[in-house]
This record gives C-alpha cells, structure tokens and sequence, in this order.
C-alpha cells in the first residue's frame, strides 16, 4: 500500500516553500528552482525511493561505490553517507547539473568525488540530449530532448580498473544497455541499476539481464525500474 500522506506532504511543503529537505539523512535544495518533478518527489518523499530502499539493502561501511548518473547529487550523497566518506566516485554527463549537485554536496558533511563526463563503452566523445526536465536527459534521443551537446567520457573497462568498486548504481536513462558488454566486473559484488525499457524495448532489457546473469549476477529484488543484482556466490 502506498502512503496516504504524500500528497498531502506535498501540499504542505509546497505552501511553506521549503527550500531544503533531507531525505534517509541526506539533505538536498528543494526550491522553486528545482525541477517540477524532483521538487515534487522530494517533498513527497518519493524521490528515488526505490533505488533509496536497494541501496540500504545492499551498501555497508567499507563499500566502495561507482555512480553512473548522477542527477541531482542525491543517490550519490546517500551512497557516501551509508559506505563511508570517500567511498564513492559519481559520473555525470549533463553540464547543466553540476552547479546543483554542487549545491547539494555542500549542505553534507561527506560528498562523492564528482566527474562530469559520460560513463561509455570506449571513452571517446559522446552525443548528449539535453532536456530542460533534467531527469529525461540521456545519451538516447526522446522526445523531450531540447538541443544536442558533446561530452567527453571514460571507458567503463577504464573506470572499473582505476576505482575497483564493489557496487555500481546506475542510473542513466537507456544507456544501460549498452555498458556491458566485454567488460569485466570482477570485484564487483552487487548492482543497483534502473532499467528504462520504455527507452530501449523490453527486449533489451533482457538481454542485458541475460548478459549479467552469465557474469554471474542474479536479480536479487526490483522496485518498480530499480533492480537489486548481486553476484552469485
């Protein structure tokens, strides 16, 4: 059952404006400058709660954690806040989001390293569609995309190697699909990824799973897109 008191959450917190909430701890602007739909999320306290629920499940102090998109600065934050400082390194590939996630990191006692580039298959220049609603922008073309910007990136293969994270979040809007292949995930112990077949097609999605589950991961739980994959032992 949902909860009944989010939308009245909602009405209050936007009667009062209130410019920042904090959210498993973590605490984030919430203005009128935020994105309609992050605003609304956060002061319903549904924003990212099902990767917010995998994340609790899966990370402990000691993790070391490789974000790919990073949004708004969020699930990175809660990451750092529940594997310990300098436990996480968050990608992001959008330029528009940096002075937001930078605002948010400095209302937080502990931050993620942030790098503003793309996570790709081969570290080479990347188009990027940008959108005003931030949370559509993607390395995919939508239809809510507004203009097309260049973006430098890393290799996955490359980031894997220098960082040796133990669990990977991913968040980025389609391009799942496409991360995978070839790589080597060992060290990796578990996954939180979102999943946007309605991007991709469901066909994709599974192959991808397929792909992992041959790597040795296993879906472990799904809330709603968020899967929770950990590495069979």
């Amino acid at each position: 059952m949902g909860d009944p008191f989010r939308n009245l959450r909602l009405q209050y917190h936007r009667w009062r404006n209130t410019p920042i909430r904090a959210l498993d701890g973590v605490r984030v602007h919430s203005g009128a400058d935020q994105a309609r739909a992050v605003r609304n999320g956060l002061y319903k306290n549904t924003y990212e709660d099902g990767e917010r629920a995998l994340l609790k499940a899966v990370l402990k102090p000691g993790d070391r954690v490789l974000e790919i998109g990073g949004g708004i600065g969020f699930v990175g934050l809660l990451a750092t806040r529940l594997a310990g400082p300098g436990s996480t390194v968050s990608y992001e590939a959008n330029p528009k989001l940096e002075p937001v996630i930078r605002a948010n990191y400095a209302l937080n006692a502990a931050a993620p390293e942030l790098r503003m580039r793309a996570i790709t298959p081969d570290g080479k220049p990347v188009t990027f569609h940008q959108s005003d609603n931030v949370v559509s922008s993607s390395l995919y073309a939508r239809a809510e995309t507004q203009h097309q910007i260049t973006v430098e990136s890393d290799a996955l293969d490359a980031a894997l190697a220098e960082l040796k994270p133990t669990v990977i979040v991913m968040d980025v809007e389609g391009a799942e699909v496409d991360l995978f292949a070839g790589v080597s995930l060992a060290g990796v112990r578990a996954m939180v990824v979102e999943l946007h077949p309605h991007i991709v097609g469901q066909d994709r999605i599974d192959a991808l799973l397929a792909g992992l589950a041959e790597d040795g991961f296993r879906v472990e739980s799904q809330l709603r897109k968020n899967v929770l994959l950990r590495r069979v032992a």
